[in-house]
This record gives structure tokens, sequence and C-alpha cells, in this order.
């Protein structure tokens, strides 16, 4: 395994919900990263989450870790969610709520 893979896989285990996004939660740097971030803050869930424009080694080793192409990408309990698109299905259909629930993630201070 590579030094970025195993970079991203403690990433991804160091907290129950991690979000790669481009820019910060206070400051997302594009739509898809606000609207995932938006999501997150309504369920009221902890998270963690990953600056992937400050990392270039992170930003292109996530896209082969998940073998997806796209960011915002999405981890609950180690395991790819998905992206933008795929959080907004899962919440409009009160899926993403339930997974949260069923994977105990712990709720925001």
């Amino acid at each position: 395994m590579s030094d970025t893979n195993t970079r991203i896989e403690e990433i991804v285990k160091a907290d129950d919900v991690v979000l790669f996004m481009k820019g910060t939660p206070l400051f997302p740097q594009c739509g898809f990263s606000s609207r995932a971030v938006a999501i997150l803050d309504h369920l009221g869930v902890k998270y963690g989450s990953v600056d992937v424009l400050q990392d270039m080694e992170i930003r292109q080793g996530i896209k082969s870790y998940s073998d997806w192409p796209t960011i915002p990408q999405l981890y609950v309990k180690g395991e790819f969610v998905g992206g933008s698109d795929i959080m907004m299905e899962m919440f409009e259909a009160g899926e993403l709520n339930t997974l949260m629930a069923e994977k105990q993630v712990a709720k925001a201070d």
C-alpha cells in the first residue's frame, strides 16, 4: 500500500464520519462541498473533514482509494458512502439519517 493510501486509511478510521472536500466546513470552496456540509450539519452528526485543496497527494489519492472520480467524498465508520449527489438522494429518502443511527454515529456538540 502506498504512503498516500496509508494516510487516507488512517484519516478515514480516525473519525466516525469523514468528509473529503474542497475547502473547510466553515468555508467550502465549491457548491458540491457546500451541499455536503449542509446535509451533515442538518443531520447534526459529529464529523471530521479534509481539505483536499491543501494536499495534492490526498486530492488525487482519494479518487483511487475509493474508485470514485469526484470530490466531495463521504465515509462513515471507514466505509465509502458516496459523493454529493448520492448524499443528497440518501438524505431526501431518509436513508442517510438511518445509516448514521445504525452506525451509532455521535451527535455534534
